[in-house]
């Protein structure tokens, strides 16, 4: 036995130069591991007794997959984070071009091309409602739209899912309607039903739920307050 650090057979002259250097420099600091503790779950300390092994082994290996889970847990909801900024940006974009439009044209197009080219939406309908022609959009009756998606329009929160192919037809037409697998729909409502506003996916599991659209629903919120500002036709609907 000896007291002095021992090295892998191995090993090269260089690689027991250094091997002797850390032990030195340990030697000579004992506190190095208190001052440093975020080093300690990374080391790997074997405490074996021929086929055992040692109780501080085994809450050593645990408490390095705890860190590692930690870490990976960490990772993912800074993921998520960053992600939301995003979305929260591209909203408040939307919501300033909302509220600087001076026309019915310029807040469609500041819908449809957000949703379309910031938000990366491969499907986007905006419907309007009134009794007359708007000449910018696309509008329907009332009548017309409850009689086609009735059912979408209630409660005023977010429908997601998949949609029955005559909605889907009335939604988003007979040209991309075959395509839409799932969709999100929320209703125009703020002082009476002013219009829909939907977005579409290939994927049919996209929007399974609600989840992950709330800010649809805060767009659409914006939305209703806007529009009766510009479309003089447009007739509230309870």
């Amino acid at each position: 036995m000896t007291d002095k650090p021992q090295v892998p057979a191995h090993a090269t002259p260089s690689d027991s130069l250094e091997a002797a250097a850390v032990a030195a420099y340990l030697e000579a600091n004992p506190d190095f591991f208190v001052e440093h503790e975020e080093l300690l779950p990374a080391l790997r300390i074997p405490h074996q007794r021929g086929d055992t092994v040692s109780l501080v082994e085994r809450q050593m290996k645990i408490l390095r997959e705890r860190n590692i889970e930690m870490r990976h847990r960490l990772s993912q909801l800074m993921d998520v984070a960053r992600d939301n900024d995003r979305l929260f940006d591209k909203t408040r974009r939307l919501v300033l071009s909302l509220l600087d439009a001076n026309s019915l044209d310029e807040v469609i197009s500041a819908v449809e091309d957000s949703l379309r080219h910031e938000f990366q939406v491969p499907f986007v309908s905006l419907i309007l409602f009134s009794e007359t022609p708007l000449g910018v959009g696309r509008s329907v009756s009332s009548a017309e739209a409850h009689q086609a998606i009735g059912g979408l329009l209630g409660g005023g929160k977010t429908t997601c899912g998949v949609l029955r192919p005559a909605e889907l037809e009335f939604i988003f037409g007979a040209d991309e309607c075959t395509q839409v697998g799932s969709a999100a729909v929320v209703s125009l409502t703020h002082q009476g039903l002013h219009g829909v506003l939907a977005i579409g996916s290939p994927d049919p599991q996209h929007y399974k739920s609600s989840l992950g659209t709330l800010f649809l629903g805060y767009i659409a919120e914006v939305l209703a307050r806007v529009l009766p500002r510009f479309a003089a036709p447009l007739r509230s609907v309870r």
